[in-house]
């Protein structure tokens, strides 16, 4: 069956997978060059990771047309860890050139491990608990990354120091832009058999190319930033890496920590990725299967020589716009990634950086969620605190931090809003018992309103506390309600409870097997049947 699945998926339209594929391959090239730039590695080195996280998420990733390579994200994380490398490789009696990018290497295989860990252990479905909010914040918080990050390509080399542009260059660069977005604009009015970001790349290239325009391309971006091209041979095995980890000593924790971020931070932007690709396309796609394949994929860069990463929003974004669905469009794009470095290096770095920055503009402008303007005023106000402050913690510092924050927000906000809906109805039986009727739920945020809720002293010598309406949610409101209970039963008073949930009733007696005198099981009440059979089917 899986089999089948995987072959539909690489047969149901080849034609608009390799045509998306290869236009992702050319705008993955500035990207993984720029990231490796950021981390202080070798251009080669984030293309090759862009290559092999790619092809192997593609083929074994959860999320048919989603597209992975080197992020941003993660090559800020490592920037510390090749410096502090580099620093202890310098030192040594014998010194070691590039020995971050070594522990880097190394890292990797530990990042890989824990990220296979958490696709063992099921931890891809907690994606489902990121509120609506975050997702927002997070693809506006995300659309204002991209296009800052575009923003460092307006900067040209004048006199061997790199400078914002001005006059022609400037205008010829902006030029360039408004024709690629402009095409990509009009061109799916017209007809969408052709993938319209693939034709603008082609028609703007073609025009620098035969017209000898003088602009930034995509080799002298590579050469500006200190690197000596695309051409380059397969990625090779580190046989080294495993000779070298003596040179770690006392900087492990450094090793450990680092890997546990940038596991934490792959996993968070992988799954954010998919969750919104899942939406665009409205199919479900796999967290758990894409946690194992950028796990794995993260080891074999360790061990082949990449920079790693994980799923590139931008980029997923371009596929998914161009017709691209199945794994073969990632599959064609990781490939087509590698035939630039070994035969077509010549050619692509002939590509205009304009063209590529248009692409990215317009994908940005798809990424942003407008109708949040829309609805801010007419959602709660928690909710627009929080999507506006994940949007702000995006920019300001990175995806992960930015949706743990969210998520943090939005439970805290939860929980308040919970805490204090719990209430108790107070009547009294023709047999003198006071009766509380307990509503809303009772957990570690509305004990203390719950005990408020009692008199103990002028209560009558019978009490029941009936929770037909509300439900026993933790061990602290376990707790709260058996305290309430011994205190009523020190005071010589009988107590009764009354409709209590199955798994609340096994706690109690499990600390107070006593508690089985004061528990009515007999309830006659059709709406707790109903309840309880509804809590069962859940668990």
């Amino acid at each position: 069956m899986l089999l089948q699945k995987t072959i539909k998926n690489f047969t149901q339209n080849p034609k608009n997978d390799i045509l998306s594929g290869l236009t992702v391959a050319l705008a993955l090239v500035p990207e993984a060059v720029a990231f490796a730039f950021v981390a202080g590695i070798d251009p080669l080195v984030g293309l090759y990771g862009a290559f092999m996280m790619g092809i192997i998420t593609a083929l074994f990733g959860g999320r048919p047309g989603m597209i992975s390579g080197a992020t941003g994200a993660m090559a800020v994380v490592m920037v510390h860890l090749i410096q502090k490398g580099n620093e202890v490789g310098d030192a040594l009696a014998t010194p070691i050139e590039n020995l971050g990018l070594q522990w880097l290497f190394i890292t990797l295989l530990f990042v890989g491990g824990i990220q296979i860990l958490a696709g063992v252990l099921r931890l891809g479905k907690f994606v489902r608990l990121i509120p609506h909010p975050v997702m927002m914040g997070f693809v506006n918080g995300l659309a204002i990354v991209i296009f800052l990050s575009q923003l460092g390509l307006f900067k040209e080399n004048v006199g061997g120091e790199m400078q914002w542009m001005s006059g022609s260059s400037l205008w010829m660069m902006l030029g360039l832009i408004a024709l690629t977005m402009g095409i990509m604009f009009g061109l799916p009015k017209l007809t969408k058999k052709i993938p319209a970001a693939l034709t603008a790349i082609v028609v703007v290239a073609a025009i620098v190319i035969f017209g000898n325009v003088d602009v930034s391309t995509v080799g002298s971006f590579i050469k500006d930033g200190g690197g000596e091209g695309l051409q380059g041979g397969l990625p090779t095995f580190q046989d080294q890496i495993f000779t070298l980890f003596y040179t770690i000593g006392d900087n492990w924790s450094l090793i450990l920590s680092t890997a546990v971020i940038l596991a934490a931070v792959g996993l968070i932007e992988s799954l954010m990725t998919l969750n919104l690709i899942d939406e665009m396309t409205e199919t479900r796609g796999s967290g758990n299967r894409e946690c194992v394949a950028q796990g794995s994929a993260n080891i074999l860069n360790g061990l082949f020589g990449g920079m790693g990463g994980c799923a590139m929003i931008g980029q997923s974004i371009i596929n998914i716009n161009s017709g691209g669905r199945g794994r073969l469009s990632g599959a064609v794009a990781a490939v087509a990634l590698l035939c630039f470095v070994l035969f077509g290096a010549p050619l692509i770095e002939q590509i205009p950086i304009a063209a590529l920055v248009g692409v990215m503009f317009m994908v940005v402008i798809g990424t942003f969620a407008w109708s949040s303007f829309r609805i801010l005023h007419k959602i709660p106000l928690t909710d627009a605190i929080v999507l506006i402050a994940v949007s702000a913690i995006t920019v300001w510092q990175d995806l992960a931090i930015a949706v743990i924050a969210g998520v943090i927000m939005s439970a805290l906000s939860f929980a308040w809003k919970s805490a204090t809906m719990i209430r108790a109805r107070k009547r009294l039986k023709d047999d003198g018992t006071k009766v509380y009727e307990i509503w809303g739920p009772l957990f570690f945020g509305s004990t203390t309103a719950f005990n408020s809720k009692f008199d103990l002293a002028t209560d009558p010598e019978a009490i029941e506390i009936d929770f037909i309406e509300s439900k026993v949610g933790d061990h602290s409101g376990v707790e709260a309600l058996r305290n309430i209970a011994n205190k009523y039963m020190h005071a010589g008073k009988k107590v009764t409870l009354t409709h209590l949930s199955p798994d609340c009733k096994a706690m109690l007696l499990k600390w107070n097997p006593e508690f089985d005198t004061i528990i009515e099981n007999a309830i006659d009440d059709p709406r707790y049947h109903v309840v309880t059979d509804m809590m069962d089917a859940e668990v």
